[in-house]
């Protein structure tokens, strides 16, 4: 999906109202009987992507595209072209999508109709380049001061942990009681981006509040923030307006997504000397160019500063 590099994509256009979804093209999965049944194309889409490991965020996301497509031409999945593919990307490019997420709608396209229908149509399709944008980072004394405003320890715990371990938002409203190391101060990261699991920090800071947030805790709850009403486990959007709260108490004038507090941990780290391998390590990254990203991030802070002669 969205690397730890990439602008926030823009929302794909709203539909218009008057279009209806064909009801052949409900993406819903039907139950498989013992008998043969006629699935619809959607529908095996989505079962080849639950099949082959992919997060629910991006079996939604691949349907929802493949269904926007089909729905904008008013085409049948067998009559679409490969010239109807490329109307539709300078269509979303018009509308003011960045390069990631028309990579995004190429790969949801290619994977439908290559992979579930058999159809060559993008040999003459090629990914527009990817943007490079250097990551908001927040200084060591904002991030403290952000955390340190906020009252209620539940919410304060949250922020303390994605920037003190490095958590993706999503790896963070997901973390499990069980997976909390006190003793060791670490705690895993179980089926983070790419199904992986790792092992991070965990924060002296953090360890103290868990002391006193985990005996407060109803016994029966196995994630550590709860979703409304007590089920399941928060979502991402109100993760974010915890941050986007901290940010306007602590009046932090900056542009900037929950994410930016696992951006500050990896360049803080750098700043501090750690080998860039183990922040490869701590923060999940396959390939050490992802990583090596926040170099630049990093020289970007010392170039600001003044040396203690001047």
């Amino acid at each position: 999906m969205k690397s730890d590099f990439g602008r926030p994509e823009a929302a794909l256009p709203p539909m218009a109202d008057n279009v209806n979804i064909p009801s052949h093209y409900n993406p819903t999965v039907q139950k498989v009987n013992a008998a043969p049944v006629s699935v619809e194309p959607l529908a095996t889409l989505a079962q080849e992507l639950i099949i082959r490991g992919f997060s629910k965020r991006t079996v939604t996301t691949y349907l929802d595209i493949n269904r926007r497509f089909l729905i904008f031409f008013n085409k049948s999945a067998k009559q679409a072209t490969a010239q109807d593919i490329k109307n539709y990307l300078l269509y979303l490019k018009v509308q003011g999508l960045a390069n990631t997420s028309l990579n995004l709608a190429i790969s949801a396209l290619k994977f439908y109709f290559e992979k579930i229908l058999k159809r060559k149509l993008f040999f003459g399709i090629v990914r527009p380049k990817k943007e490079k944008y250097l990551p908001t980072v927040l200084a060591k004394e904002e991030i403290i001061q952000l955390i340190n405003l906020t009252e209620n320890l539940k919410h304060k715990l949250l922020l303390s942990l994605i920037y003190g371990s490095g958590l993706r938002v999503s790896e963070a409203v997901k973390l499990k009681i069980e997976h909390l190391n006190l003793s060791q101060n670490n705690l895993l990261v179980k089926s983070g981006k790419g199904a992986k699991d790792r092992l991070t920090l965990l924060s002296r800071h953090s360890a103290e509040l868990l002391k006193q947030y985990l005996p407060i805790l109803p016994a029966e709850q196995s994630y550590l923030f709860s979703g409304a009403g007590g089920g399941g486990h928060l979502t991402m959007r109100s993760a974010q307006k915890v941050f986007d709260q901290a940010l306007a108490r602590a009046q932090i004038n900056t542009s900037a997504t929950c994410h930016c507090l696992r951006h500050s941990f990896a360049t803080h780290l750098l700043q501090n000397g750690t080998d860039i391998r183990i922040i490869q390590k701590l923060l999940g990254h396959a390939s050490l160019k992802t990583t090596e990203g926040y170099v630049q991030v990093a020289d970007s802070l010392i170039n600001r500063l003044n040396s203690p002669l001047d």
